[in-house]
């Protein structure tokens, strides 16, 4: 490991953005590994880990699942296909943005005609 290890507050502190809790969560989830435990039972971090709070932040701001994000990950991790994992991943995602918002523009037009044909139900008018 190149550089001291990380406690998980210096992970948090540090340029990652993330509060203690959301880097034990990502370490729970399996998408970061702690490099060892110290007496005290606190994680220790490889440096690199900031480096990849970095993309899991940028991946899940635009709503990529955990599963897709780990997969997107443990490929980078890997060294195979780096680029094509997180190529496919785009690909995908932009293919069920593009489905949500057919959906929400078929709902908006629902909602449009249902407004258009409201009718006043003659209830008490406010002071």
């Amino acid at each position: 490991m190149d550089g001291p290890a990380l406690r998980i507050g210096q992970v948090a502190e540090g340029d990652s953005g993330l509060s203690v809790k959301a880097v034990r969560f990502y370490c729970d989830e399996g998408l970061i590994s702690a490099v060892s435990r110290t007496q005290g039972v606190y994680r220790l971090f490889h440096s690199a880990v900031v480096n990849e709070f970095a993309l899991i932040l940028s991946l899940r701001a635009m709503d990529v699942p955990l599963p897709e994000l780990k997969r997107i990950l443990d490929g980078r991790r890997s060294g195979f296909c780096k680029g094509s994992v997180l190529k496919t991943s785009i690909q995908d995602r932009i293919e069920s943005i593009n489905a949500r918002m057919s959906e929400l523009e078929l709902m908006c037009a629902e909602l449009s005609g249902l407004l258009g044909s409201w009718k006043n139900c003659g209830g008490v008018k406010p002071f």
